[in-house]
């Protein structure tokens, strides 16, 4: 599929313009940043992520989507369900739709799930960004614009490299199978490590919320078969359990270890010498730039087409200080 790559100097112009749990960030006085004054007071966008603000990798993303509500001078509302549950997503669409926003927000991990909800809010007049998730589906629905990195490419270039840094048999830790993104980083994974000369990869599935049981899993695998030396895994949830597990088993610097996404205990690991790289598509930019979008249509009709690009980067020992010193600061 061949995606619109819009250039990060373009997002950077964008940005000077100016869970069941649900958040708002109210919209500031006429006069606060922004301008537009009261036109742009007067505008609401909903956002509704699979993913929940109290997780390390989604609070970057509300992050990012409270700076944005508040440079552009607009009303937004948060919603996630409360786990990963796409019947329940779909509900908080439905509801988010039926309060005749401005502007819709959504990740897409299931597009067959969520596909009738997201297509009722389109019809309905309501335009509609994906962000994060759903790079392959989302103009299947109608939608004006995705945000994110295409997952497929970042998890081949992730297999890449661990295969040419030596590794030879690999599992790709996956906390949610069944999320379209997920499955495909380890598809990619597959393919990169094993076209770079890694032998095969194994999907090993657990469970988000159960980090002790996704250490004992993982620990398991790995004292079940020590021909195993790399391990991707898809996240922070995933990835400081497994991290754990290797510490656990006295394989640290033996058992290569990467992974999507970044959290404090990430870019330690990475700093320490412990993970070999993360794999970093930016999620504050995911959570601000749709924001963004759905202003200037609201006041202008106009919104980027395609995917807005926003990984894949690689955190490695040599750049991770800069990122923690971002991270701080709830931006990285």
């Amino acid at each position: 599929m061949k995606f619109t790559k819009v250039l990060i100097g373009v997002a950077s112009a964008a940005l000077l313009v100016a869970a069941c749990s649900s958040s708002s960030t109210p919209a500031p006085s006429a006069d606060a940043g922004g301008g537009g004054g009261g036109d742009r007071a007067n505008i609401s966008i909903e956002v509704v992520s699979h993913g929940q603000a109290s997780d390390p990798f989604w609070s970057v993303v509300k992050n990012g989507v409270d700076q944005a509500a508040k440079d552009m001078g607009v009303k937004v509302n948060y919603s996630a369900p409360d786990t990963f549950d796409m019947v329940k997503m779909a509900q908080l669409i439905d509801a988010a739709c039926a309060k005749k926003p401005g502007g819709l927000v959504i990740s897409l991990p299931d597009a067959a799930a969520l596909g009738p909800s997201v297509t009722k809010c389109i019809d309905a007049g309501i335009p509609v960004w994906s962000m994060n998730s759903g790079s392959d589906t989302y103009r299947d629905l109608g939608i004006k614009a995705h945000v994110g990195q295409t997952e497929y490419e970042a998890g081949f270039g992730g297999g890449e490299r661990l295969a040419k840094s030596g590794g030879t048999k690999g599992i790709c830790i996956n906390q949610e199978v069944g999320n379209a993104a997920l499955d495909l980083r380890c598809q990619g994974f597959t393919d990169g490590f094993t076209k770079n000369g890694g032998q095969s990869v194994e999907v090993v599935g657990v469970n988000l919320s159960d980090a002790t049981g996704t250490q004992q899993t993982v620990q398991a695998k790995l004292q079940g078969d020590p021909t195993i030396d790399t391990v991707l895994a898809l996240g922070p949830t995933g990835s400081t359990p497994t991290l754990k597990a290797i510490e656990a088993l006295g394989l640290t610097g033996k058992t290569k270890l990467a992974t999507f996404d970044l959290s404090p205990e990430v870019l330690d690991a990475i700093l320490a010498g412990n993970m070999e790289f993360a794999i970093d598509q930016q999620q504050y930019i995911q959570g601000y730039l749709p924001i963004v979008f759905g202003t200037l249509n609201a006041l202008y009709g106009t919104s980027p087409t395609g995917v807005v690009m926003t990984g894949p980067g690689f955190v490695t020992k040599d750049n991770a200080q800069q990122v923690i010193d971002l991270s701080k600061q709830g931006i990285r």
